[in-house]
């Protein structure tokens, strides 16, 4: 019977102990308060991301509405600019996309402008040595 005692003694003994080591460990403390940090860190972070995908998808969301706007009104110009200004030249009337730096050179090529380095009129040099 004494020996039964002291397994009874030794199973408590060991119960008290890790319970007491679980509880009472102060590294086993600080563990758990990490994790708890790095739980809430984790939602947290969750969370900030979602609120940016959430703004940058409202941001590309208004600047697609912009451009439609601004398409809206560069078309209402353009297509009312030849109903009320009818007399305008070509350049400045707006129903005709401005020209492209492309466009400007063969446009230019087209017309055969002379180089700059000759004169409108003819001068003639051996008129003014006389």
């Amino acid at each position: 019977m004494t020996w039964e005692y002291g397994l009874i003694s030794f199973i408590l003994g060991v119960a008290v102990g890790a319970l007491g080591m679980r509880f009472l460990n102060p590294k086993l403390r600080e563990q758990k308060i990490l994790q708890t940090q790095l739980e809430r860190n984790k939602a947290d972070l969750e969370q900030y991301r979602q609120e940016l995908i959430d703004y940058f998808a409202h941001s590309s969301e208004l600047l697609d509405n912009m451009a439609q706007d601004y398409r809206k009104l560069y078309q209402h110009i353009a297509k009312n600019s030849n109903q009320l200004l009818p007399d305008l030249p070509l350049k400045n009337n707006l129903s005709h996309p401005p020209l492209t730096e492309v466009d400007s050179i063969n446009s230019a090529e087209k017309i055969k402008i002379p180089p700059r380095d000759y004169s409108d009129g003819s001068s003639d040099f051996t008129e003014n040595s006389k």
